[in-house]
């Protein structure tokens, strides 16, 4: 239990008041007191002498919100959906990073800002807990308005949780390796207190056996440490810290008579609005290849067309994806392979057809990602079909999906092709086969005339 003299000696500050005001501008607040649990919520905090009074009270920490909210006291359980999609008015994005040993968890945070970095995320964030762990952020304002017809507002838990599960996928092997680097296997056992079964999953190492990245956060009204509050269980306090000195990063520092408040979490200023666009839509992309296997499981083989449908039949989504792309690449990439292979096309004209359409992308895919997917088909000889019309997060969600009058008539894009070439080859045989009709019946005619 921390000392109250600790306590309020540390929450007298008016510099560590101030930057828990600063970090509470439009989040709901919990108050931790101590083993009482936390108080009433939703709560706020306005004003510098409240800490101060709360803390006098037995206020132990504070507590906020990842949602952004217009007016925090007005939420409560008996809200609809609807009515809580009103209030929210945004999200900051946070990556809760957990261990029992410090140096894991810093090697996950080092990972997860270089991924960032890699996906141009400028305005990152990085907050030690306070015990084992870390707090990685991007504030709201750094992502775009709206991704794919959809306002950003609204991809709440979704949106976050895709980045997380998106960035966990991207760092595994570089965590795998690093880890590796340091320790063995065997000193990974004693120290953890893990099984080998546990560390060691289908053969591979597994570093989230023992290292966590919290999505449990990513849920509506979950609250994490704010910024210069202390942590109970460690008496050290959550301080902010640059992105470049995870690795260094000395507990020593959190010290509550070593603090210094000089850095923000998640900062509002100097935002480059849109700089974290790419993350998003590289989130969601990375979902939608996860499914891919599924999809083909689930679906039959199919046995498509034995002849290429010509362009002139494909129906108005695969026309309209071919016009190039501002958002959704990879799942395009993925659309566009299925359905040319289902509508007899070969995949030496697929790879060399779909190369062309990747130079109209506003950011074309690297050359070398198409090649190794078209391979994996190519090796795969089975004929899988696009992905139905009714799957909204493939053609209405990037806004591809204009119907004609022949769509209702179908299901998927593939058979839309295939029956359209074939409806309009059994119109011109018809047609022709009146034609000679008529020409015959001319003929006989004339013949009978003379």
């Amino acid at each position: 239990m921390i000392n109250i003299s600790t306590l309020l000696k540390h929450y007298k500050r008016e510099d560590v008041r101030q930057a828990i005001i600063d970090a509470a501008q439009n989040k709901e607040i919990g108050i931790l007191f101590g083993e009482k649990g936390f108080g009433k919520r939703p709560d706020v905090l306005v004003h510098t002498r409240d800490i101060l009074e709360l803390a006098k009270q037995g206020a132990t920490s504070f507590h906020c919100s990842e949602e952004l909210w217009s007016n925090p006291l007005q939420i409560n359980l008996e809200l609809k959906k609807q009515e809580i999609e009103e209030l929210r008015i945004g999200w900051d994005l946070i990556i809760d990073i957990d261990c029992k040993f410090l140096e894991y968890s810093q090697i996950t945070a080092d990972l997860i800002v270089q991924a960032l970095k890699y996906n141009d995320v400028e305005n990152i964030s990085v907050k030690f807990s306070g015990n084992h762990g870390f707090h990685i952020g991007v504030p709201f304002e750094a992502f775009p308005e709206k991704v794919n017809e959809y306002e950003t507002k609204t991809l709440f838990p979704d949106g976050p949780r895709k980045i997380a599960a998106y960035l966990q996928q991207m760092i595994t092997p570089f965590l795998k390796n690093k880890i590796l680097e340091s320790t063995s296997v065997e000193n990974l056992i004693k120290q953890t207190e893990l099984k080998y079964e546990e560390i060691i999953k289908d053969k591979e190492f597994n570093p989230f056996s023992f290292v966590s990245i919290d999505t449990i956060l990513i849920s509506s009204r979950h609250l994490y440490r704010m910024p210069y509050s202390f942590n109970e269980k460690s008496g050290l306090i959550s301080i902010p810290i640059k992105p470049e000195k995870i690795m260094s990063f000395d507990k020593e520092l959190a010290k509550p008579e070593n603090v210094v408040v000089e850095l923000k979490f998640l900062d509002k200023e100097n935002i480059i609005k849109g700089s974290a666009r790419k993350l998003l839509v590289q989130a969601f992309d990375s979902e939608i290849e996860k499914e891919e296997n599924k999809v083909e499981l689930r679906q039959k083989e199919f046995e498509g067309s034995l002849t290429a449908v010509p362009e002139e039949y494909f129906p108005p989504c695969m026309k309209n994806i071919l016009k190039g792309l501002k958002d959704g690449r990879k799942r395009c990439l993925f659309i566009l392979t299925n359905f040319l292979s289902c509508v007899g096309w070969d995949f030496d004209t697929i790879e060399k057809f779909i190369l062309d359409w990747n130079k109209k992308n506003m950011e074309p895919l690297r050359e070398g990602i198409i090649k190794s997917h078209i391979n994996y088909h190519k090796r795969n000889k089975k004929k899988v079909l696009p992905p139905n019309c009714f799957n909204k997060q493939y053609y209405v969600d990037l806004g591809f999906c204009q119907p004609d009058n022949f769509c209702p008539k179908i299901k998927n894009p593939a058979n839309y092709a295939i029956l359209k070439q074939k409806i309009t080859n059994i119109n011109k045989t018809q047609e022709k086969n009146k034609k000679e009709t008529k020409t015959i019946s001319t003929e006989h005619s004339k013949q009978e005339a003379l």
